[in-house]
């Protein structure tokens, strides 16, 4: 059973984090504001077993290993209409929480909000995109920490994080594209809030795409969602990465020859 707290904030946290102790680390997640006032749900892969003595704090302790496998324990885990993803080290801003709930106050109809974040400078994460509705390929900008959903509405059209992808699994990111697309196939929406809501150090996956393990993660997501046609899909990836020269002209077929790795073992699978 969840501890109890006003059921007036219905929006719930959901961090993942991995080989804690104790909740110590949640002092910083909430630097800017007060964590004894939100409903949180912890999600700790460890062997060892963390308690909790706050009411508004629950934590699930799992010998699990896997992004993705955590995020979909704190939606079973769930119990609030609303729900935020989050990880162990974002720091969120002094107004997040009335800034997600109103959102979705103002926005009834909405599945899924997506907000915006800042790295340790203050400086927004990545080039939003100025939308309203997220489509295949806006949902390519979004980190899982700024994405927050009804709770029903994932629940009832049974989603979830694919644990193929994310860290710890075999396909280290692209889980919450993937996720994103699922949701999109099964008809929800998607609403853009350009709110920024949190900071996060610049040190991301998603800023990495050059990297041999996202390239080979990218590429089995192109084969997951299109088929055959992610060969041409990997192709275009390929030359958008020299384009923004994140890689130089003698990487170009080392790093093509990953991605054909990335679909073969999809494919195996």
């Amino acid at each position: 059973m969840p501890n109890l707290i006003d059921k007036k904030n219905n929006l719930e946290i959901l961090i993942s984090t991995t080989n804690k102790n104790n909740l110590d680390f949640i002092d910083n997640i909430f630097f800017q504001s007060n964590k004894s006032k939100y409903p949180i749900l912890v999600v700790n892969q460890s062997d060892n077993n963390i308690n909790s003595n706050f009411k508004n704090i629950n934590v699930i302790n799992s010998d699990s290993k896997g992004l993705s496998i955590s995020r979909n324990l704190a939606i079973k885990n769930s119990s609030f209409d609303y729900c935020v993803f989050a990880d162990d080290d974002i720091v969120y801003k002094e107004d997040f929480y009335a800034i997600i709930s109103t959102s979705f106050k103002n926005n009834p109809n909405a599945d899924i909000i997506t907000f915006r974040m800042v790295d340790e400078s203050g400086k927004l994460f990545k080039d939003y995109k100025n939308i309203e509705y997220h489509d295949e390929r806006t949902i390519r900008d979004i980190n899982s920490v700024v994405i927050a959903f009804k709770r029903e509405s994932i629940i009832k059209n049974n989603l979830s994080f694919d644990p193929l992808f994310g860290l710890g699994s075999i396909f280290p990111t692209g889980d919450e594209y993937v996720f994103l697309m699922e949701c999109l196939d099964k008809g929800l929406n998607i609403i853009s809030n350009s709110a920024i809501i949190l900071s996060h150090n610049s040190d991301s996956s998603g800023k990495m795409a050059h990297r041999d393990q996202n390239i080979f993660a990218r590429a089995a997501i192109f084969y997951k969602f299109f088929g055959y046609l992610s060969y041409f899909k990997l192709i275009h990836h390929i030359y958008l990465l020299k384009k923004k020269n994140m890689i130089k002209n003698d990487q170009i077929l080392n790093k093509f020859l990953v991605g054909i790795k990335g679909i073969n073992k999809f494919k195996s699978i």
